[in-house]
């Protein structure tokens, strides 16, 4: 059996291609020994070197936690991984339509992001999840593929960002103490469409996330970081945005994104794509 490649090795084989927005082969197709925990590895040195660089984790994106898309990806469980201060956009500060052109093979996810006001822990019911909540918002997370082709398997996934590129906030709705079950209520039961240049290009809804909604996927990432010694708990003032509510479409530059919420107290969001 041949030695196990070292995390380093595998962190700057990944950083390297995103940087230059060279698509590589997947790291599996070649290190049998890339399991989801050696993965995680890789990506903690990949956070250590963006770190070292002066990128700040301001918070973390949940990924495949849409259940309907599992079969089409191979991938049969959610991953994580960090957001950054350079990934993190509000929609309000935009001045223009969002640049692709450091992104590889891009798509886009209309999500629901939370903003945390104090540390969630492990076996929290929802009631006490969504007081750890500040605000709400929809967001679209534009995710990228260093693998041809959107072909890799769910280590690969890991080590390469959690497949992250950047996230666009909308409006931060806040939470009231007297609204908390009404919140609960409608993160469980809304839908969205998804519009490409004003005409519906995919639907979905809040069950097709872990089959509960966006808290179901906040108390699964708890309890994940509850059982992994590397890396830090969620903490007071980390965004941590929830998965996507639709297929995950390719983008291309002139496009313009929007969604419509039903059931749920969140304006749409729009975006435009350069």
């Amino acid at each position: 059996m041949a030695d196990p490649v070292p995390a380093a090795t595998h962190a700057r084989t990944i950083l390297a291609a995103h940087e230059h927005r060279r698509q590589i082969a997947p790291l599996t197709g070649w290190d049998a020994g890339l399991d989801l925990a050696a993965a995680y590895l890789v990506a903690d040195e990949v956070r250590r070197l963006r770190v070292a660089r002066g990128e700040r984790p301001v918070g973390r994106k949940i990924g495949f936690t849409n259940t309907t898309l599992w079969d089409a990806y191979n991938v049969h469980a959610p991953i994580w991984g960090p957001v950054y201060d350079t990934t993190l956009h509000d929609r309000a500060a935009l001045t223009g339509p969002v640049p692709l052109a450091a992104l590889v093979e891009p798509r886009i996810e209309p999500e629901i992001v939370f903003g945390l006001v104090r540390a969630p822990e492990p076996g929290m019911d929802d009631a006490a999840l969504i007081g750890c909540l500040a605000w709400v918002a929809q967001g679209f997370e534009l995710v990228q593929s260093l693998f041809p082709g959107w072909r890799f398997a769910a280590p690969d996934t890991v080590a390469a960002f959690g497949l992250h590129g950047l996230l666009v906030l909308g409006e931060r709705v806040p939470i009231a103490a007297d609204s908390a079950q009404a919140w609960i209520d409608a993160l469980a039961g809304f839908s969205v469409e998804l519009l490409r240049d004003g005409a519906v290009a995919d639907r979905g809804s809040a069950r097709n996330v872990l089959g509960g909604g966006p808290l179901a996927a906040l108390r699964h990432l708890v309890d994940v970081l509850a059982n992994d010694p590397l890396s830090p708990p969620l903490a007071a003032g980390e965004i941590v945005t929830t998965g996507t509510l639709t297929d995950a479409l390719p983008v291309a530059s002139g496009q313009v994104w929007s969604t419509r919420l039903s059931g749920l107290s969140l304006p749409g969001l729009d975006l435009a794509l350069a």
